[in-house]
């Protein structure tokens, strides 16, 4: 059984290497492109047209490898992981990840179980190795995110200002893309791009709302897409909007207060098994040694960290209040 899985596992690292030599050849060959679209822009050119299909089609891609790329198409979960690293503005692709999780579940749990003989263990460590992609991932995004709605009230304040002074819809939105930086810059220019390239607007706001996780955007959109329905004075709703996220903010700074308590008792509650632990392994490493040399104490252990994971996540509910 051991001898499959390191099979496999050796199959694996020597098919993600071959791909990731792959994908280094095309990253170079797409930063070329790249280079030279952005020098014909700057002279004044509209976007190439020739090869725009083609940069398209391989931003999108799953994998730079076909017959995975046109496997992972029919996976939701690939769809998913796309969408994840398109809001984190993160480098690679869909199947680059899926493989990093594979093969960091397979090496974690073919060690656990060679030094512990576990199967439960091997797979419970396998799989949190294998989320590790993932959650670096949810943290950029979540970084990115935060850093967006963060940018929401000044851009649409500026937006207001340039309304009141005689812009358009279009010319307000291409201020903010041109004085706000990443991310918010970058998403309103490409909303502008897709309008100014005949997308409907409503159609354009929909997937800036698909591209980015902000509740606030919402207010922003949805007004919008009515005052364009029913008129009215758009400079004065957008100011609105600016002002009812501001006061979100406020009322989540409250909420971050009074549950900073419940954090903390969370991470102490988390770190105090393990610490005692530490503590009792230095004073008598015989007696901690049958956690892990005998199959009662294993048991006991896989057992005491699926409760204490629970336990988390519980908490981790409870503490995380939506605003």
């Amino acid at each position: 059984m051991m001898g499959l899985l390191l099979t496999v596992v050796a199959f694996v690292l020597v098919f993600v290497l071959v791909s990731g030599v792959i994908s280094l050849v095309r990253a170079r060959r797409d930063r070329v492109e790249d280079v030279v679209r952005g020098r014909l822009q700057a002279l004044g050119h509209a976007r190439i047209k020739g090869d725009g299909s083609s940069l398209v089609r391989r931003s999108s891609a799953m994998s730079d490898v076909p017959w995975f790329n046109r496997l992972l198409m029919k996976l939701r979960l690939a769809a998913s992981m796309r969408r994840l690293i398109m809001m984190a503005d993160a480098k690679g692709t869909p199947g680059a990840y899926l493989l990093g999780s594979a093969v960091l579940f397979l090496v974690f749990a073919y060690l656990v179980h060679a030094l512990t003989q576990s199967v439960l263990g091997a797979l419970f460590l396998g799989s949190v190795a294998g989320s590790l992609p993932v959650m670096y991932l949810r943290r950029l995004k979540n970084r990115r995110m935060d850093k967006f709605t963060n940018q929401l009230p000044d851009a649409l304040d500026l937006m207001t200002r340039a309304l009141k002074a005689g812009h358009t819809f279009n010319g307000s939105m291409q201020m903010v893309a041109t004085e706000f930086e990443d991310p918010i810059g970058v998403e309103f220019r490409q909303t502008l791009d897709e309008i100014n390239y005949g997308k409907n607007p409503d159609t354009a706001l929909s997937s800036l709302l698909d591209r980015v996780e902000c509740p606030d955007l919402k207010f922003f959109v949805v007004s919008v897409n009515i005052q364009r329905e029913t008129g009215g004075n758009l400079a004065e709703i957008i100011s609105n909007i600016a002002r009812l996220v501001r006061e979100r903010f406020e009322l989540y700074g409250k909420v971050r207060v009074l549950s900073a308590e419940g954090k903390l008792s969370a991470m102490i509650l988390t770190a105090l098994p393990f610490a005692i632990a530490v503590i009792l392994y230095l004073i008598n490493e015989e007696y901690m040694s049958l956690l892990f040399t005998t199959e009662t104490g294993r048991t006991i252990a896989m057992i005491s960290l699926s409760v204490m994971t629970l336990g988390v996540l519980t908490i981790r509910k409870m503490i995380r209040i939506k605003v």
